[in-house]
């Protein structure tokens, strides 16, 4: 288009991105009618206060979604990473979500989603180059398969 000049950069400012979040979110609430977006977030601290393993997504329209989920690499393989997915699946629950989702790269974690009754939904490749990304889907009504 004449006149509109495209602005890229690898440092967006809070502001820019808060902007652009509202401007999405403002659309989504119009087009959907659903409006109860809540952010969904897990943290566990050591006594000092310091992150050791944390989770964070949200809920909104019926579903929730996890978009981080981590725990620090000394205090992998005792099953925080299951803790704090099963107590995000409860609140999604009590939030009356339907589904779950959640992606994953092919380093990370497809095999805890997996043990924790997800299924695959769809899958890319070279996401990074030599890697794949893995989505995922969990039904939260009983007797149900994610779509």
């Amino acid at each position: 288009m004449e006149g509109w000049a495209v602005e890229i950069t690898d440092v967006a400012s809070d502001l820019d991105v808060a902007e652009l979040r509202e401007a999405v979110e403002t659309y989504n609430i119009e087009r959907t009618g659903f409006d109860d977006g809540r952010s969904l977030s897990c943290f566990l601290r050591d006594a000092e206060g310091r992150l050791q393993a944390g989770l964070d997504g949200f809920t909104w329209g019926g579903y929730a979604k996890v978009e981080y989920l981590w725990v620090d690499e000394s205090l992998r393989g005792r099953g925080l990473g299951r803790r704090l997915m099963e107590a995000a699946i409860d609140e999604a629950r009590e939030r009356g979500c339907d589904v779950i989702v959640v992606d994953t790269h092919t380093f990370q974690a497809p095999g805890l989603y997996r043990s924790l009754g997800f299924e695959e939904v769809g899958r890319t490749e070279g996401t990074p180059r030599g890697w794949g990304q893995v989505y995922f889907a969990r039904s939260l009504t009983p007797g149900e398969a994610p779509a």
